[in-house]
């Protein structure tokens, strides 16, 4: 749990018993039973991120029901910039619209054109 963060952050790693490979659906699976948990229990008072990975995620983004399900979990962009620059950028998804993907990066709104994004993958939450 990261409380120097506003809102906090919960920061939960999931692993399978069987030791086999986590699933994005996996994720959200579990994210959606713990957040209803979390939301009917009396443990949490403020306000908070829930952030559900597993060691070694790292699958692309690429249908509209990946985003959707994915937002507010830690992504990694690459993009080309106004000089055609491959640039990569660390932040939250937030929202990807028809013509734009829009990220929180510490606080900020980034938005960027679809048209110059080249990939988006989900990443570990970082301190």
């Amino acid at each position: 749990m990261l409380t120097h963060m506003s809102p906090m952050t919960l920061e939960v790693q999931i692993r399978h018993s069987t030791g086999t490979d986590v699933s994005l659906d996996d994720c959200a699976g579990f994210s959606g039973v713990l957040g209803d948990a979390l939301e009917t229990s009396t443990l949490l008072t403020e306000a908070y991120v829930l952030e559900i990975s597993s060691p070694g995620i790292g699958d692309q983004l690429i249908e509209d029901r990946d985003f959707q399900t994915f937002r507010g979990f830690p992504v990694e962009v690459i993009h080309r910039d106004k000089d055609d620059s491959e640039q990569r950028l660390d932040g939250l998804l937030l929202e990807r619209s028809d013509d734009e993907l829009q990220i929180n990066i510490r606080g900020r709104i980034k938005r960027i054109s679809r048209d110059r994004v080249i990939g988006v993958r989900l990443t570990s939450p970082s301190a």
